[in-house]
C-alpha cells in the first residue's frame, strides 16, 4: 500500500445564510489548522478544496475522520453547528458528468451531496410534493438532481422541504454551475 494525495472538496451547509456569516479565507485557515493541505475556496458559499494524504484504497474512512474533525473545528471557531460533506475530485466529476438535465436559461439545476442514501429520501419527498411547470427530480448513479424554474427554488413545495431542520445534517445542495466551477479549480 502506498500513500496517495487526494483532492477533495468539502461542501459546507448553511454558510452565509440566516446570520451564519463566514469569510472563506477564515474558513480556509481553520482547515489548514486541522492539517489538510493546498486549501482554497470557490465562491462564498462554502466550497473548500483541499488535499489529504492517506493509504491507497482507504479514502472513505479517511473522509469520515476528516469530516468529523473539520465539523468540530468549524463549530468551535464560528460558534454554529457545522455540517459538511466531502467529495473527491473523481466523485465530483461523476456528479457533473451524470447530470441528466440539458442546460436551459429558464431553469436552475441542483445536485445534492450528503450522507449515503440521502438520494432516496430526497426522491421520495420530491415525488410527494406539488411541482412547478417543468420541475423535475431524478436519481442518476446514486445522486439526486433537481431542475426548477428560476425564481421558484425557495418558494416551491420541495424547496421548503429541503429547509426542514431534521434534514440539515444529512445533505447540502449546489447549483450544477457551482459544481463545474469547483471541478475546474481542483
Amino acid at each position: 500500500m502506498k500513500l496517495e494525495n487526494v483532492r477533495n472538496c468539502a461542501f459546507l451547509r448553511g454558510v452565509n445564510v440566516r446570520g451564519t456569516n463566514m469569510r472563506m479565507s477564515e474558513v480556509c485557515t481553520v482547515f489548514e489548522n486541522e492539517g489538510v493541505k493546498d486549501v482554497t475556496s470557490v465562491l462564498a458559499s462554502g466550497n473548500i478544496i483541499f488535499s489529504t494524504s492517506g493509504i491507497e484504497g482507504e479514502t472513505g474512512n479517511l473522509q469520515s475522520q476528516i469530516k468529523m474533525q473539520l465539523e468540530k473545528a468549524l463549530s468551535t471557531h464560528f460558534d454554529y453547528e457545522a455540517h459538511l460533506f466531502i467529495k473527491t475530485k473523481t466523485e465530483i466529476e461523476s456528479i457533473l458528468n451524470n447530470n441528466p438535465f440539458t442546460p436551459d436559461p429558464a431553469f436552475h439545476i441542483y445536485s445534492f451531496v450528503g450522507l449515503d442514501g440521502i438520494e432516496k429520501i430526497l426522491i421520495s419527498e420530491f415525488e410527494k410534493s406539488a411541482k412547478s411547470a417543468g420541475e423535475e427530480g431524478r436519481i442518476i448513479s446514486g445522486n439526486f438532481y433537481w431542475k426548477i424554474p428560476k425564481g421558484d427554488t425557495l418558494g416551491s413545495e420541495f424547496g421548503k422541504i429541503l429547509g426542514r431542520k431534521h434534514l440539515k445534517d444529512q445533505f447540502t445542495s449546489r447549483n450544477i454551475n457551482t459544481i463545474e466551477k469547483v471541478l475546474k479549480k481542483m
